[in-house]
């Protein structure tokens, strides 16, 4: 087993700040530039607050959470959307703006298939009118607290007769989208939610995945990132699915590696829509190519296999990882003890190592990582 000693160097500062702050370097994705055009259309709706929390209770308007475990089978959902996060005052203000006939900001929808609408953006405002008419917030009783004197104390069946009707009837504007080009994903919609979210905590390109391409394969992900060797070379998990996505980005790779073609984001999603169901390529064969590999690496290069220096590198990830699973179904890999000297030979090589440190999207330090690790581990 090989043991890669640690290095104290910085990460390159233009590299995804927040999966720097878990341990991986990788290029930042929200900078890539995407050169499709997308089909989308949009129109206006105007909705009585009252509709929207019986939509809401009825399964019609969906706020999901883009935990894959979560998801709706029935309707289609997988979500991205974060916990509910909003302060019991932030909440109650929202209430107590509508009570006093103020206007709120607007939401935007998705129209899904089997006529479910999903939230692209205003869940905190929607859920605590759920809250609200329901009666509950965080498993205690909704009582307005941090409002005017004659509305605090009070739940919603307390409310005066024309206060109730004043919030029933307030309207809420949402903007409802559709992709109609491309038709086969919902790469566009992907777009119009990094956009939109623009302010707190960023979703990362995964939590948007998990969401807009619900399915067998985004489960399988999700499963194969509890393998032993998996978890022992890239350490805790990943609170924002860039472990999942590094699984993603292997089996895109074994499957497209010559198709490839910047940005990654794309790369990935073109990939995602293509194996959705597993038609394409089988939960059978994923798992057994990915079990062989991680525990193959993991054996002989040991827990920093992953880490040319502090953080798991996601351009060693996708080159060890498609090359070594190239290797063990071709039978081209090394023997143990010269696959152990070849692994150290392949990180002190000079054009290895730049494809691995800057730029790592470019297709041609895809295809130069590629090449010197076959060059370098193959028999």
């Amino acid at each position: 087993m090989v043991r890669r000693a640690t290095s104290e160097q910085e990460l390159d500062p233009g590299l995804d700040e927040i999966s720097a702050k878990e341990g991986y370097e990788d290029v930042d994705e929200r900078e890539e530039i995407s050169p499709q055009h997308y089909g989308i259309t949009s129109y206006g709706a105007d909705f009585p607050v009252d509709g929207l929390v019986k939509r809401m209770e009825n399964r019609d308007i969906v706020v999901p959470t883009f935990d894959p475990d979560v998801g709706d089978e029935e309707i289609g959902v997988v979500g991205f959307q974060r916990d509910f996060v909003w302060s019991k005052p932030q909440s109650d203000r929202f209430i107590e703006s509508l009570l006093l006939g103020f206007p709120v900001p607007g939401i935007f929808l998705v129209q899904g298939s089997k006529g479910v609408y999903l939230v692209l953006d205003g869940q905190q405002r929607l859920r605590t009118l759920q809250a609200f008419y329901v009666g509950l917030l965080r498993e205690k009783t909704y009582r307005l607290q941090h409002v005017q004197e004659d509305f605090r104390g009070l739940v919603y069946d307390e409310l005066e007769t024309d206060s109730r009707r004043r919030l029933d009837n307030s309207i809420i504007h949402a903007t409802i989208v559709r992709q109609e080009v491309p038709s086969e994903d919902q790469s566009g919609i992907y777009k119009i939610f990094e956009r939109l979210n623009t302010g707190g905590t960023l979703l990362q390109p995964q939590e948007i995945r998990v969401a807009l391409f619900n399915g067998p394969l985004i489960r399988l992900l999700r499963d194969l990132n509890e393998n032993e060797h998996w978890r022992a070379m890239c350490g805790n998990r990943s609170r924002r699915l860039k472990d999942q996505e590094l699984i993603l980005r292997f089996f895109a790779f074994r499957a497209r590696a010559k198709k490839y073609k910047a940005p990654m984001k794309e790369f990935l999603n073109d990939y995602t829509a293509w194996n959705l169901d597993l038609k394409r390529q089988s939960r059978r064969e994923l798992r057994g190519i990915f079990e062989a590999t991680t525990e193959l690496i993991h054996e002989r290069f040991g827990e920093r296999a992953f880490r040319p220096a502090r953080a798991v590198n996601a351009a060693t990830v996708d080159s060890l990882m498609t090359v070594v699973a190239e290797g063990i179904e071709s039978g081209s890999l090394r023997s143990p003890k010269a696959l152990e000297r070849a692994y150290e030979r392949l990180f002190k090589n000079a054009d290895y190592r730049a494809a691995i440190e800057r730029a790592t999207a470019r297709e041609e330090n895809v295809e130069l990582r590629l090449q010197k690790a076959r060059e370098i581990l193959f028999k």
